[in-house]
């Protein structure tokens, strides 16, 4: 009755069986009203999150950093997981970039594309502040940093200043750094800076406080938070995994997956470690029980001296001087385990799952039919194109639009009067493609496909990875190149206008491709 309230303490006194109803049904409501999984039992904790996402992340970024830094170096799977996103989401060429200028009649301005098209070009060459890197491999260590770490910066300097000489043909270049020398721990209420993020009243960021040097360099001891500088935020490039709303600082991507990673590391260390000590083979002797083995003359020669005796393995040697009882046995330690290969596929499809890139990938275990290799690869694509398009938002088309924005300021592409001036930044962001499992298969797909209207020739080629304007220009450069020779090759569509078994050969294989090869 502890469960009764006082209205039903005073209905259960005047009526016991109409206060036993009503006890019941209001229990039954309570039950009805709740989630089964939200009740905590003796098999199943309570797990409960009640901190900010700025307060959850304070607490563990830095941890998880410095353990996913450390998987990346001393984890192959982990450092391999990295390799895989950086590689199919920014790519060995990098985030391609067409540009889209727009005259006021809606076409393009492919003068004006060009130009600017022929600066980030050069300016990627070497486009941050030290001259080491290209801007493909600035984006990739930008990438590899986001993943593992949480999140990545650079500052864009802009202009001459003191002892900065910009490489490029603009003044404009790239200070990259990583997410230690924004201190997370770096708290201002006066000044409205949270996680070394200073923001107005609406939450908007305003400017970045930046160590000068990098914290925990031996050289550069004694670092405290004097040593800060302040960098606005519009010259800030700040690329993060962001999961929550509110959420300032990004979590590293490892996050979910780090405990079973280090399960993972362990136990293939001890399954190796198991296996050496199984090829080490290993026999012993047994004596066996008293009343066929006599301890007293085992290794007593005739004239009653103990004689050492020693076995040494070979191949194909025999045994025969064992003493009456003596055995020799043999230890089994069943390593290599027939079952890790299994287990550790299990492990590394949940860590996939976690981290993003395929399990074919992650394992380099590529069995499988065509269809079930080319569903996995569609599935896992979706993920890399989800993190390109957070990539270009929060780096690459910020940076492509300093370069449109500092080019005209400089004089080194001036927008034209014929520009709307809204649309001179424009671009088309070209990603990595996804690779064909079967090329034959896929190509005949896409030229069916252009044949019949439903996709066309640029679409193709930015399929493949390929930008269109570039592969344009290459097929004009070596077909007049081939003219001049006087040469005619197979893809020349002057073949169409010489007449001919050149051209009937070329539509008939155009046309028939699908038909030769189910015959």
């Amino acid at each position: 009755m502890s469960a009764m309230n006082i209205i039903d303490r005073i209905v259960a006194w005047r009526d016991p069986v109409r206060g036993l109803e009503r006890l019941r049904a209001r229990m039954a409501l309570r039950t009805f009203a709740e989630y089964e999984a939200a009740k905590p039992s003796r098999s199943r904790k309570a797990r409960k999150d009640a901190l900010s996402p700025n307060e959850l992340v304070q607490r563990g970024a830095a941890g998880l950093r410095a353990h996913a830094r450390w998987l990346d170096q001393n984890h192959d799977l982990a450092h391999g997981a990295l390799d895989k996103l950086v590689n199919n989401v920014v790519g060995p060429r990098g985030i391609g970039v067409e540009p889209q200028p727009r005259r006021r009649d809606g076409t393009i301005h492919e003068e004006y594309a060009k130009t600017l098209r022929d600066i980030y070009a050069k300016h990627g060459q070497r486009p941050e502040v030290t001259w080491r890197f290209t801007r493909a491999k600035s984006q990739r260590l930008t990438a590899r940093g986001w993943f593992r770490d949480g999140d990545a910066f650079a500052q864009q300097v802009i202009g001459t200043g003191p002892g900065i000489q910009h490489a490029g043909p603009i003044p404009y270049s790239l200070e990259l750094f990583e997410s230690d020398l924004v201190p997370i721990d770096y708290d201002d209420v006066g000044k409205k800076i949270y996680q070394g993020i200073e923001r107005n009243d609406w939450g908007r960021p305003l400017a970045v406080w930046v160590y000068k040097t990098t914290p925990g360099d031996s050289l550069l001891a004694g670092i405290v938070k004097s040593d800060l500088k302040r960098v606005p935020w519009d010259r800030m490039l700040h690329v993060a995994t962001i999961e929550r709303i509110g959420q300032l600082r990004g979590i590293s991507r490892f996050a979910s997956v780090i405990t079973r990673l280090e399960d993972l590391k362990d136990y293939e260390e001890s399954e190796r470690v198991a296996a050496k000590i199984a090829a080490m083979l290993t026999a012993y002797v047994k004596k066996g029980d008293p009343q066929t083995y006599n301890v007293q003359t085992a290794g007593i020669d005739a004239e009653g001296n103990k004689v050492a005796r020693e076995l040494r393995m070979s191949p194909g040697m025999i045994v025969d001087d064992l003493y009456p009882g003596e055995d020799i046995g043999m230890i089994d330690s069943n390593r290599p385990n027939p079952n890790a290969f299994t287990w550790r596929a299990g492990q590394l499809r949940a860590v996939a799952a976690g981290l993003g890139p395929s399990f074919s990938s992650l394992s380099r275990d590529y069995n499988g039919t065509y269809s079930a290799q080319r569903q996995e690869l569609v599935e896992s694509w979706v993920d890399y194109a989800v993190l390109t398009d957070d990539f270009v938002g929060m780096w690459v088309q910020p940076d492509y639009q300093t370069v449109v924005r500092v080019a005209a300021l400089s004089g080194a592409a001036p927008i034209p009067r014929d520009v709307i001036p809204e649309t001179a930044d424009d671009a088309l962001y070209v990603a990595q493609a996804m690779p064909w499992i079967d090329p034959l298969k896929e190509a005949q797909a896409w030229a069916l496909l252009v044949r019949c209207g439903f996709a066309s020739e640029v679409e193709a080629i930015r399929r493949r990875g390929e930008a269109p304007a570039d592969v344009l220009e290459q097929v004009d450069f070596w077909r007049k190149l081939a003219d001049k020779k006087g040469l005619i090759f197979y893809s020349n569509a002057a073949n169409d206008s010489k007449g001919g078994d050149q051209s009937a050969g070329a539509s008939g294989a155009a046309s028939g491709g699908e038909g030769g090869e189910s015959a």
